[in-house]
């Protein structure tokens, strides 16, 4: 295992890659944190804090519309030119100063997600053409490490540059690593192919057999409706983060990047473990169990303990990304190649879409219920869940140690980002 992970830094297009993921991953970690903080701090409101992180996860309700972007042009210039658009873009926010200013940063987080989702499946599809094919799953590998590994250390950079000098240098860091990552992108020596751009509609055919394919394969339902569900509760448990800081701990609002970096920890375990386990557990044990552990971990926020919440944080890093990894790596090994991409993008729209209105919802209700109250409730139907799946799949239908992934295991990258890279919700 080692040496194949040295032989992924010891390739070029590889280890260019990887570092442009971790670099545009960094800036993004610390202005996620650092918006709920801002809009918290110009208005003192927690659920405006909380509608921060929906308005980055809003735009995965078109995500398999967005997809078909990065089928129709050259990936590489695509992903450049994303990269560099956004790092334009950022520099609005230093006009953000008073909470009547508050729409300049909802606006920039929106289109932010937005070409979130279509980097996300032009990167996917580059590093399949860039990256030998051998290290196509290593690479995967160290790019959730190495992504988690971000939420230990941006989070915290963000917070306390936030806290020293206010939000506009935070959006110029998020720039210049947007401008780095380009430049690494860039130098990545691949050939493309020129695109197909496909008949006109053909984005909604590939929509339609991408949820045939994931209601008929009994391997795969089950762990994508856990997977929906469990984003239904983290969504819920995301947009009470601030309650949690101010109403139960009386911390301010910065202290959320400590839990962040907390539950960024868990996750570093999980995606280091991930592997090993699957090799060992059923699909469905290994998620039912990491299901689990979530759910205890949120309802332990209610208690007004800051080791409690901070034990709590790293059980919701490591459990939630179980659920996450089991459904997708299903995916991948159960569907055709040729329609592997598409349905391994409806899976994440599926799998995410809750997660983005539980986020809205959330923010709703921490106005009107306590959090005390909300987060056992989470809690409790993370258990059901757990319990429902362990249940739920036939015997056999999901094997105990996956098979090798197809050369197609990269099309469903971008579906995994989302369990490895730095979106707020959990």
């Amino acid at each position: 295992m080692g040496s194949t992970r040295g032989g992924v830094l010891r390739d070029r297009n590889a280890a260019l890659a990887l570092a442009g993921v971790v670099v545009s991953g960094f800036g993004t970690s610390a202005l996620w944190l650092v918006s709920g903080i801002w809009v918290k701090s110009l208005t003192g409101s927690d659920s405006l804090a909380a509608l921060t992180v929906f308005a980055m996860w809003a735009p995965v309700l078109v995500g398999p519309v967005l997809g078909v972007v990065a089928d129709r042009v050259r990936r590489r210039p695509l992903l450049i030119g994303c990269q560099l658009s956004l790092a334009v873009l950022l520099t609005a926010l230093l006009v953000v100063d008073t909470a009547d200013r508050l729409w300049i940063l909802f606006g920039v987080l929106f289109v932010y997600g937005a070409s979130g989702v279509v980097q996300d499946a032009a990167e996917a599809a580059l590093v399949a053409t860039a990256v030998d094919r051998r290290l196509l799953g290593d690479f995967n590998g160290l790019r959730m490490t190495a992504n988690e590994g971000m939420k230990l250390l941006a989070p915290l950079a963000g917070a306390a540059l936030y806290a020293r000098y206010g939000g506009g240098p935070v959006a110029l860091l998020d720039a210049a690593t947007f401008v780095l990552a380009a430049g690494l992108f860039a130098l990545l020596r691949v050939r493309e192919e020129p695109p197909d751009p496909g008949p006109p509609g053909a984005w909604r055919t590939g929509l339609a057999e991408g949820v045939r394919r994931l209601r008929g394969t009994p391997a795969v339902r089950p762990l994508v409706l856990a997977a929906s569900a469990t984003m239904l509760l983290a969504g819920v448990n995301g947009a009470l983060i601030y309650a949690v800081v101010d109403r139960g701990l009386g911390h301010a609002p910065p202290y959320a990047g400590v839990l962040y970096a907390a539950q960024g920890a868990g996750s570093v375990l999980t995606g280091v473990l991930a592997g090993p386990l699957l090799r060992r557990l059923p699909e469905r044990v290994y998620a039912g169990a990491g299901i689990a552990l979530f759910a205890v971990s949120v309802a332990a926020r209610a208690l007004p303990y800051d080791a409690v919440v901070l034990a709590s944080a790293v059980g919701v890093g490591a459990g939630l990304p179980c659920v996450l990894i089991a459904a997708l790596t299903a995916v991948q090994r159960e569907t055709p190649d040729a329609v592997l991409g598409r349905t391994a993008a409806t899976a994440n729209t599926l799998i995410y879409l809750p997660n983005a209105l539980a986020l809205a919802v959330g923010a709703g209700l921490v106005a009107v219920v306590d959090h005390t109250v909300l987060l056992p409730v989470a809690g409790a139907a993370g258990l059901l869940t757990a319990g429902w799946l362990l249940r739920a799949a036939p015997a056999g239908a999901i094997r105990t140690r996956p098979t090798q992934p197809r050369r197609s295991d990269s099309a469903s990258v971008t579906a995994l980002r989302s369990a490895s890279e730095a979106r707020p919700a959990w």
